[in-house]
């Protein structure tokens, strides 16, 4: 058997052991050099035109933040919102598991079982704490629960995750739709004051300045920050779910017995050409 170890973990023939690295969970240096970058830039580019102060106005800032927030509350629940907040802030770390890494880890869990039987891998069980899918999947065969129900529990885990996330990535996108639509109510309730009141000329900057001050904040706040994170937490939902689907593969393979070559070709028809093991060769 070929070294198939990478860099997550080792399968012997020799003494049959398994030692699976734990996942590592990273801080995502993308996502806050995306958003601190592009914010810096715009900020850069005020501060060289001018007073950054001709850019701060309360009564935008009311219009545009505090109407977006109330209206995206209006298609979802306070719950959905707070728990967005908790899964941006939470978006800034994950856990890492590449596909392959993630294959050969359940090719060597498969082996180890079929080799010395499923009770054999109940001692690395604690280095799966970091991947409550597997941790649970694997604990629930060595428990001895009937492969059908192993999987059809697994199934609805996995299902209502995807679900919580689209939720999640939903509150961000109705978000980005609404804020530029803040900043064009904003900027007609700022044309009203201003043309309502052509005989006073000391409100007409004011008013022109709400008028394209809120345009200025919504299209930021739904370009910078909601639509980006979006595509980030959608991005990383995908990721996690080819991951969990690999597992549920080689747990439902674990719990059935199955030969562990067949796992392999399982594994890799679901996998890219670049990212297919070769465990057995």
């Amino acid at each position: 058997m070929a070294d198939a170890t990478a860099e997550t973990s080792t399968a012997s023939t020799s003494n049959i052991e398994v030692q699976v690295a734990p996942a590592k969970r990273i801080f995502d240096l993308a996502t806050i050099l995306g958003l601190v970058g592009a914010a810096g830039l715009i900020g850069t580019a005020i501060v060289l035109g001018g007073s950054p102060a001709s850019f701060v106005n309360l009564q935008s800032i009311l219009i545009v933040f505090g109407g977006t927030f109330a209206v995206t509350t209006v298609c979802y629940s306070f719950g959905d919102m707070l728990r967005t907040l908790g899964v941006i802030g939470g978006s800034m770390f994950r856990t890492v598991r590449k596909p392959k890494d993630a294959a050969i880890q359940v090719l060597q869990l498969s082996f180890q079982a079929r080799r010395n039987g499923v009770l054999s891998i109940q001692g690395i069980l604690d280095s799966l704490g970091k991947e409550p899918f597997l941790h649970k999947g694997i604990s629930m065969v060595i428990d001895g629960v009937p492969a059908k129900e192993v999987i059809g529990i697994l199934n609805r885990d996995l299902e209502s995750a995807v679900q919580r996330s689209d939720t999640t990535v939903g509150v961000l996108r109705k978000a980005g739709e609404f804020a530029p639509a803040m900043g064009l109510i904003g900027t007609l309730i700022g044309l009203v004051q201003m043309l309502g009141n052509l005989d006073d000329p000391s409100t007409i900057g004011p008013s022109m300045a709400v008028a394209l001050l809120t345009t200025f904040y919504g299209a930021l706040l739904a370009n910078l920050v909601f639509l980006p994170l979006a595509a980030k937490l959608d991005g990383n939902t995908n990721s996690q779910e080819t991951v969990s689907n690999l597992y549920l593969m080689g747990i439902s393979s674990i719990s059935r017995q199955e030969n562990p070559r067949r796992l392999e070709m399982l594994l890799n028809s679901s996998l890219s050409p670049s990212d297919q093991v070769r465990f057995f060769e």
